[in-house]
């Protein structure tokens, strides 16, 4: 039984009935579970990384330098090796390669297959990573699932944001930002409990990515396909049957109209991406979704969630207290994101990211000056005790920001400001970059740690002053705005990229004007 009443435009332009569905529900549910897997392999990371077996088998000189006598050892420099910095990396250089691929295949084969293919990639990597002898077959098997990142993280979005209704777009959008944060937290409490079995508790570990890997590739294969995806492939009755199922309704007529008209306007462009970034309408949504994917990475939330238990481990804690902080900070990501499902509709965009803002700019300054006074690189008075607590309390503080902000709407506000004909090239522009910049982080953050030290969070916290500053003045507000309505709504209307939206630019729209003239 479908429940809720219309999606309708805050200004009155116009109305499209659409109920909430269990359809709608059910399908977001299953596709978000890309998300999960996604989290997992980040979460996991940072768990193996740190047990003795593991960093014994492949990475002895690691090893040796972390048993060492504490007086032999630095203590912002014990992890620094640009091989385990690979393994974590690797899967996001992976991600970032087939991304250009999954473009293709979410336009013409549609975003439901490219969820398979995704699932598909993700079953390979985690059997060779659960079987790995050598580091070869180690990073062979991340290279697999970095593969089935790519996939995953351009069809998912797109598939979220095209399925549900306008005014609950945001939240079922950010199912996939909480998807990824319950996988970071499972693997957390996964790496927990395997970090106490000797010898093939790693394996355990990575082969535990099995779970989140199924659950999406039977999740994809139960799932409808959006009616964007197949209007722009041409199958318009088919594209018109499922999108009465997910609106619950048989008066579509509206909506479905539209979506031929932006279909047909679409495929006007021969060239999409050439056409992203040569058209000067496309230059604002371009320009916000790359800043977002970067900052996003520079805010240092993944620096902090690859690599937790080795951070906490480095700031004093012992093996078993780094893993248990880090099972703290998975939980309090979880529990903000679902913070912003409640939120982002009702508070909007903006609010949002500039409160997390202020919030996570005083928690790293905060941390900083303590790790600046209680640990040195030869000696660390942190302890246990107040400051310890403090530093862990700060962490969560930061993580919770992150979570209801830069988290979910780096995905959130690309995903629904591009417009069709060059949404799936925005998209793939969208997670390329933030795969780019994924795998800098990675392969850069250990060894920014042994030579930054404690400057490490006063680096990050400078990035999000920046960010800030940018989201003030430069991101309009999308909240309740219908995707097709994104130009003369938001653009238009906004200080600064109303100077981009030249009438003479604007072929495509003119296009969707004659069609919808027409009898």
């Amino acid at each position: 039984m479908a429940v809720g009443g219309f999606t309708t435009s805050s200004d009155g332009d116009k109305e499209f009935e659409a109920r909430i569905t269990p359809i709608v529900i059910i399908s977001c549910i299953m596709a978000a579970t890309g998300g999960l897997m996604f989290g997992y392999d980040i979460g996991v990371s940072g768990g193996v990384t740190s047990m003795p077996d593991f960093l014994k088998k492949f990475f002895p000189a690691v090893y040796e330098r972390t048993t060492s006598d504490a007086g032999n050892r630095s203590n912002y420099c014990q992890y620094d090796n640009e091989g385990l910095q690979l393994f974590t990396s690797s899967l996001y250089l992976a991600g970032l390669m087939s991304t250009l691929f999954a473009s293709y295949t979410t336009r013409k084969l549609g975003r439901k297959p490219t969820m398979l293919i995704a699932g598909f990639f993700f079953l390979c990597g985690v059997a060779l990573n659960a079987s790995a002898q050598d580091l070869v077959m180690l990073i062979v098997g991340r290279i697999l699932l970095g593969c089935g990142v790519g996939f995953a993280n351009q069809a998912v979005p797109l598939f979220l944001s095209e399925i549900a209704p306008t005014r609950i777009r945001g939240g079922l959008n950010i199912l996939f930002q909480l998807n990824i944060t319950i996988g970071i937290l499972f693997a957390s409490l996964v790496n927990y409990g395997t970090s106490r079995i000797e010898r093939w508790g790693w394996r355990l570990s990575l082969g535990m990515a099995g779970v989140p890997a199924t659950l999406l590739t039977l999740g994809a294969a139960l799932v409808v396909e959006t009616p964007n995806s197949l209007i722009e492939r041409g199958h318009l009755e088919e594209g018109k049957s499922i999108l009465k199922r997910i609106r619950g309704t048989d008066n579509v007529e509206p909506e479905f109209n539209e979506l031929v008209a932006a279909s047909r306007a679409a495929k006007l462009v021969k060239h999409p991406f050439k056409n992203l970034f040569t058209r000067r309408r496309n230059r604002p949504q371009l320009i916000i979704a790359v800043a977002l994917q970067i900052f996003q990475q520079f805010t240092g939330i993944n620096a902090i969630m690859f690599y937790a238990p080795v951070l906490f481990d480095t700031l004093g804690f012992g093996g078993d207290a780094a893993l248990y902080s880090a099972v703290i900070t998975g939980g309090i990501n979880m529990i903000a994101t679902g913070v912003s499902i409640y939120t982002v509709d009702k508070l909007g965009r903006r609010l949002l990211l500039l409160e997390a803002g202020v919030q996570m700019f005083i928690s790293q300054v905060i941390i900083a000056v303590i790790l600046g006074i209680k640990v040195t690189d030869s000696s660390n008075e942190l302890g246990h005790g107040g400051y310890g607590v403090f530093v862990v309390i700060l962490i969560c503080v930061f993580v919770s920001a992150f979570a209801w902000s830069w988290g979910p709407l780096g995905w959130l506000i690309p995903s629904e400001t591009f417009p069709l004909e060059t949404r799936s090239a925005g998209q793939s522009m969208s997670v390329c970059v933030n795969l780019l910049f994924t795998f800098v982080i990675a392969q850069a953050f250990l060894s920014m740690l042994c030579r930054f030290k404690y400057g490490i969070f006063l680096f990050f916290s400078g990035w999000v002053l920046v960010m800030s500053l940018f989201v003030l003045f430069l991101v309009p507000e999308t909240k309740n705005v219908p995707i097709d309505e994104m130009r003369e709504r938001v653009w238009k209307r906004h200080w600064y990229w109303k100077r981009f939206m030249d009438d003479n630019d604007d072929e495509p729209n003119k296009i969707i004007a004659v069609i919808e003239e027409e009898p």
